[in-house]
């Protein structure tokens, strides 16, 4: 612990030390004078600038117009005096690529015109073809012999629908609303809409009701009693009649 003359004498000399801080003709060990000192310069970094320069995702007629606008600055431009690309080999790449995109253009307007005009050409003539056929099959009056001697085809026999199939893999599904079922089942060859029906437990014979008609192979069989327990069952329609019944399916009602 310091005793309080050290303290004191500490107290003294840094009082002496501030009188002389601004004491005119003080010096360093080097002799310079301390009022003659400046501070010392900044030394934060100058921040570069980089040239911001893309022909990415550019349009063909934008890039040619930029590298015009580049060799126009760049003439006579005493900073850059020169260029890795001189200036008249790069005027001559830039009338080259105007050149070709002018030619590449022309040849896709051409290629557009060309193709319209295919277009109606193949419709008259399709049209014409149409009406020929139509006047052949009139003529030839259901005589296939006539037919084929005018180097037309025959149209096969049309051949009878058939009843559908037995709808598979019926399941049924909880829904996301009580007192409701999702039911799906396989896609079926030759059904134009499918019948489905549901019957309390336990089913019988009579006790089937038809619940929806649709064409889609799913539904959501709604408004039954949570708890209760469900029968389904699904067949495909067509034209030639109603298909077998699926095999009937049973869930809970959630």
């Amino acid at each position: 612990m310091a005793t309080a003359g050290a303290v004191a004498a500490n107290i003294e000399t840094r009082q002496d030390a501030m009188a002389n801080y601004d004491t005119p003709g003080l010096t360093y060990d080097s002799g310079a004078l301390y009022d003659d000192l400046t501070p010392l310069p900044s030394t934060t970094k100058k921040k570069m600038a980089k040239v911001k320069f893309s022909l990415k995702d550019v349009s063909d007629g934008d890039a040619i117009q930029t590298c015009s606008n580049l060799k126009t600055a760049l003439t006579g431009n005493a900073t850059f005096p020169t260029p890795p690309v001189p200036l008249a080999t790069f005027g001559t790449l830039i009338t080259t690529a105007q050149t070709a995109l002018t030619a590449s253009d022309n040849a896709l307007a051409a290629s557009k015109q060309a193709t319209a005009d295919k277009d109606a050409a193949i419709a008259a003539l399709a049209s014409a073809a149409n009406q020929i056929a139509a006047y052949v099959d009139l003529t030839a009056n259901g005589d296939e012999s006539k037919i084929l001697s005018a180097g037309l085809s025959v149209r096969a026999a049309r051949t009878p629908q058939t009843v559908p199939g037995q709808v598979l893999n019926l399941s049924l599904t909880s829904s996301d609303n009580a007192g409701a079922l999702d039911a799906h089942w396989d896609s079926l060859s030759g059904a134009k809409s499918f019948e489905v029906q549901t019957s309390p437990d336990p089913f019988t014979t009579t006790s089937w009701v038809t619940a929806d008609t649709l064409t889609n192979s799913k539904t959501t069989l709604t408004g039954y009693v949570s708890g209760s327990k469900l029968w389904v069952r699904v067949r495909g329609i067509n034209s030639a009649g109603k298909g077998a019944w699926s095999d009937p399916a049973t869930k809970i009602v959630p």
